[in-house]
């Protein structure tokens, strides 16, 4: 893991609400190239917002954020921040892959057609170009033999790894995890947790929002417990996991451990 580069990410003070509901309520972090950053914590305490801020599937309400120094949903002209137009934001989001906890597959489309789809679409790359790299990602989240599946023969944790498999079909820098284990019954989990293992040993830059402490454990080079839209305590895995030193964190892993 590198901290002489730029950070991936970075967030400074960023606060979003829903209504008169403050969700985000000034968040600080940094996650550097390569690093595996897990975020846990209860419902409702902003994980998931959080992450859909970072690829502008949520805009915010204050503070800034930054994916590789550029900061998302606006640009800084002459001294002013203005919002990106639609296309700008596309633009931005081709470098960040997000998983969803639903896998959101087009169900008319066979495992294979599901991974090309962006590429040939988005990327304007030849039919023949993404087909073969769609069959290297199938082949890479072990799904070589179900290419011309379709999502309803397939088993939840398989459709999550065609999911996985479309995300870095887009040559991503950045990958969100949006507990990607939690709609998955529990004999299935362990393929996908696979997969990203798989993910972080080739050093790809991931947020992981997760219930899964074990994975978390092994894999997150950091771990960032938060609660009530704030960042109640990071550090090593082990160490938060460990040793917590906030009350709250404390009652929490009690609760899930």
């Amino acid at each position: 893991m590198t901290t002489t580069a730029a950070p991936v990410v970075r967030a400074e003070g960023v606060h979003k609400s829903f209504g008169r509901t403050e969700v985000l309520k000034g968040i600080d972090l940094t996650v550097d190239a390569g690093e595996v950053m897990c975020l846990i914590g209860p419902s409702g305490s902003g994980k998931s917002t959080f992450l859909r801020c970072i690829n502008r599937l949520e805009t915010i309400d204050a503070g800034r954020l930054y994916v590789r120094d550029e900061l998302i949903g606006y640009e800084e002209r002459g001294g002013r921040v203005h919002e990106l137009s639609d296309t700008g934001i596309a633009r931005q989001r081709r470098g960040i892959g997000m998983v969803f906890q639903r896998f959101n597959l087009f169900p008319h489309m066979t495992a294979l057609e599901n991974v090309m789809e962006a590429p040939v679409q988005v990327r304007k790359e030849s039919k023949a170009e993404a087909r073969e790299r769609a069959r290297a990602l199938l082949a890479r989240v072990g799904l070589a033999e179900r290419a011309d599946a379709y999502p309803a023969q397939l088993s939840g944790g398989q459709q999550q790894r065609v999911a996985i498999a479309r995300a870095l079909a887009m040559r991503p820098e950045l990958m969100l995890f949006d507990e990607p284990t939690s709609a998955l019954d529990p004999e299935l989990v362990g393929e996908v947790l696979d997969v990203m293992r798989g993910l972080a040993q080739d050093g790809m830059t991931m947020i992981v929002v997760t219930h899964e402490m074990g994975f978390a454990r092994e894999v997150g080079d950091s771990l960032v417990f938060m609660d009530g839209g704030v960042v109640v305590e990071s550090g090593h895995p082990a160490e938060v996991l460990g040793n917590p030193r906030h009350d709250r964190t404390r009652t929490f892993l009690g609760k899930v451990h």
